[in-house]
């Protein structure tokens, strides 16, 4: 009877206890199967449901005592439930709590329960009257689709947000978070970053930034601290990002750079838009685009050389050869035949001291053996495409010059065949969105570890269905996998670390700048195995600018399949004291060096004589021009063909006479850079002595010199546009007030380095 007496007293003194403090501030026991006292100071239940501040905390057993000062506490073991009344649960296998602050320590086991959130640790330290939580052993918590694993961190239940740190790794449908520092809210799905995150998409694609948001529901991200957008070899870099994962679309703002290392392409403005599903990039406010070229002449290799080599000759049938050496044979046949015509034309010529000298000249010597080009416009557009889709331009150049005279304009391919149905317009409305106000060095996570991540996952979604009854407790071994995953997971995870995107963008730069150290071998495969091609375009205020070139155009449309370049708009080009223009200008590479270059309407050639306003002058329908290592080998002006030239006595550097050809054709061909051959088809030439010169006969009709328009440096390029009333015509007599740019007689050299 003793023991039950005693049982007595201390229920009579309890109840006095609560009666003076208040039921409100007191734990309350509920109910329980029995009870019993040890050292008459601790009172220990089994199957105990206590309340407190409307929370309710239950076990196998537990334990309840006072502490000299009347403070509360309650010990539980075995199948802990807390439920709260927001409905959050909190579950595990020991539970220390202390009344008079709300504080409780839950260990093993140890899942809270939040709707659709569940958090999953061995060591949580929870309290009840902030409703937060706090982990720093390592845990994970599953929201949604969303499962997020640290090794600290911070739980909010009212406004369900959730601080992580350290190795930080969000796993969804979509992406894998890696991070030091994040803050995600489970009812939005916003993950806020505070440093160095690496956002991977499943495709392979990374967003890197080291501030900003990304919601892993909508896929969209807002960065704004040191971001870098990668996919492949692709790079965006801007002060700030905005993606939208759910059309691939990104665009950067302020100090935007765009890199392509397979294509060796780069661009930088003050806003850039790349579009994934096309793989384009729009460049705009000031917009440059560079590209590294070689100045290497030493080779001579023929540009032909890889295809007819021994080692594809020994690939041919008996078939093949046969066709390829009849083909070469009437080839041959037809060079003969033309060949007998030209020479017959030379009677007629003059001798080879009073043609062109100067005319035809490029570009002098180079200084070294890479150089850059640099092009800017209102706006620069390129994209990949498919190389099956890509329509090369067929100008039926020959370098024979094909038939002798053209009677009827050829069609060489208009503007409109060069830019896509509704593209131009696209990009004519292009607006300008506001500056945003407020990504790839991690491995990936080994397969084993997402297998059985993916396991633990569907075990938790299935708890969570489960309602807070003692009867279905959490299974403790699909716990404790799955803590042990995720630890497994945190080592093996590799954090970015900071201005990751500029040692990146760095990086792909030096990569993209450097000339292409392969063999044309190798390039020639590494184009074949290319199953996509890129085409730049350029609108409005083109300017280029290279070392020893510059130009000027409305438009300019490159595509690297073929290396074609073509200049729309009353393009000119410049070099030393020679200035080029034509209502369009084409020019291509083969295996990176100038092979060709076709001046279609209105071709014009203009050379400064000396330090004067004297002018050597090639004029004619069309100017075709062909190169061997990025020299001039020949050229042909077609069509109303005329040159002008000034004859230069050398000893005394005094110009002595005039001369003038008309014909249906001239050609000339050079041998080691100078004329080798001159011929003009149905000439009409007179030479007149220079007191006979005036300013009627000193210029040819179509005249133009612009020196005024060309780029002087990368700076003025950027900074200044041509003048907009850019004549048609100039028979006003403008070129003999204008004086040469150089001040110098320029060099009979005729090398025109690659573009």
């Amino acid at each position: 009877m003793k023991p039950l007496f005693t049982l007595f007293i201390y229920l009579l003194s309890l109840a006095a206890l609560q009666a003076q403090q208040g039921a409100a501030d007191a734990m309350r026991l509920v109910s329980s199967t029995r009870g019993v006292i040890i050292e008459q100071r601790v009172m220990r239940h089994y199957n105990p449901v206590y309340e407190h501040k409307n929370n309710t905390l239950m076990a196998d057993s537990g334990d309840f005592w006072r502490d000299e000062i009347g403070r509360e506490f309650f010990e539980a073991y075995g199948n802990v439930v807390i439920t709260q009344p927001s409905g959050t649960v909190i579950y595990g296998d020991r539970l220390h709590y202390e009344a008079a602050t709300q504080h409780a320590v839950l260990t093993s086991n140890v899942r809270v329960v939040d709707g659709k959130s569940v958090l999953t640790t061995n060591y949580l330290t929870y309290s009840f009257r902030d409703q937060r939580g706090t982990y720093t052993g390592g845990g994970r918590i599953v929201s949604g689709t969303d499962t997020i694993t640290s090794r600290n961190a911070y739980y909010f239940e009212r406004s369900k947000d959730s601080y992580f740190r350290e190795k930080v790794v969000v796993r969804s449908p979509d992406v894998v978070i890696y991070t030091d520092t994040m803050r995600y809210n489970s009812i939005t799905r916003n993950n806020y970053f505070f440093g160095p995150t690496n956002i991977k998409g499943r495709a392979g694609e990374n967003l890197y930034t080291e501030r900003g948001v990304y919601n892993t529901g909508t896929g969209i991200a807002k960065f704004n601290l040191n971001n870098l957008y990668t996919e492949g070899s692709k790079f965006l870099k801007g002060d700030s990002l905005y993606y939208d994962r759910s059309v691939g679309d990104g665009e950067a703002f302020r100090n935007v750079v765009f890199v392509d290392t397979l294509e060796k392409f780069y661009a930088n403005g003050g806003y850039g838009k790349y579009r994934g599903g096309e793989e384009s990039i729009t460049m705009a406010d000031n917009p440059l685009v560079k590209m590294v070229v070689e100045n290497d002449t030493a080779s001579k290799a023929p540009v032909d050389s890889i295809a007819n080599g021994e080692v594809e000759e020994e690939k041919l049938s008996r078939r093949e050869r046969r066709l390829r050496d009849r083909a070469l044979e009437e080839e041959q046949q037809q060079k003969e035949e033309i060949a007998k015509q030209e020479l017959a034309l030379l009677t007629d010529s003059l001798s080879d001291d009073r043609v062109l000298l100067d005319t035809v000249h490029i570009a002098s010597t180079p200084k070294s053996k890479v150089d850059t080009v640099y092009m800017t416009a209102d706006t620069i557009f390129s994209r990949t495409i498919p190389r099956a889709e890509y329509v090369a331009l067929n100008l039926g150049l020959s370098r024979d010059g094909g038939q002798l005279l053209l009677e009827e304009d050829v069609d060489y391919g208009d503007d409109d065949d060069l830019i896509e149905a509704g593209e131009s317009d696209e990009l004519n409305e292009l607006s300008i969105p506001p500056t945003i106000s407020n990504a790839d060095s991690t491995d990936v996570v080994n397969s084993t570890i997402a297998a059985v991540d993916s396991i633990q996952k569907k075990e938790l979604q299935r708890a969570i269905g489960r309602p807070p009854d003692m009867g279905k407790r959490a299974d403790s071994l699909t716990i404790a996998n799955t803590l042990k995953a995720d630890s497994t997971l945190r080592d093996q995870v590799v954090i970015p670390l900071e201005n990751e995107a500029g040692k990146r963008i760095d990086a792909a730069m030096e990569t993209v700048m450097k000339p292409d150290s392969l063999s044309a071998q190798d390039s020639v495969k590494a184009l074949a195995d290319t199953a996509r091609t890129r085409i730049v375009k350029a609108y409005h205020h083109v300017r280029m600018f290279k070392s020893d070139l510059q130009a000027v155009a409305d438009s300019v449309y490159y595509g690297m399949q073929d290396s074609m370049f073509r200049f729309m708009g009353k393009p000119m080009i410049w070099s030393d004291g020679s200035q080029i223009s034509a209502d369009t200008i084409y020019m291509q590479m083969v295996n990176r060096k100038l092979d060709n270059a076709l001046l279609k309407d209105n071709a014009f050639m203009v050379n400064a004589v000396l330090d004067s306003i004297k002018f050597n002058q090639l004029k004619g329908r069309k100017i075709t021009v062909f190169f061997d290592q990025n020299y001039i080998e020949r050229l042909f002006v077609d069509g109303n063909a005329e040159n002008l030239v000034f004859n230069v006595d050398e000893p005394t550097g005094i110009i002595r006479d005039m001369f003038h050809d008309r014909g249906a054709r001239i050609k000339i061909v050079f041998e080691d850079r100078k004329i080798l051959l001159y011929s003009s088809y149905k000439p009409n030439q007179q030479v007149y002595p220079l007191k006979l010169v005036n300013q009627e006969n000193e210029i040819l009709p179509g005249f133009i010199w612009r020196p005024q328009d060309r780029p002087t440096s990368v700076e003025d390029m950027m900074l200044r546009k041509r003048d907009s009333t850019v004549p048609e015509k100039s028979d006003e007599k403008e070129g003999q007030e204008q004086t040469s740019s150089d001040g110098n007689a320029p060099s009979t050299d005729v090398l025109i380095e690659e573009e």
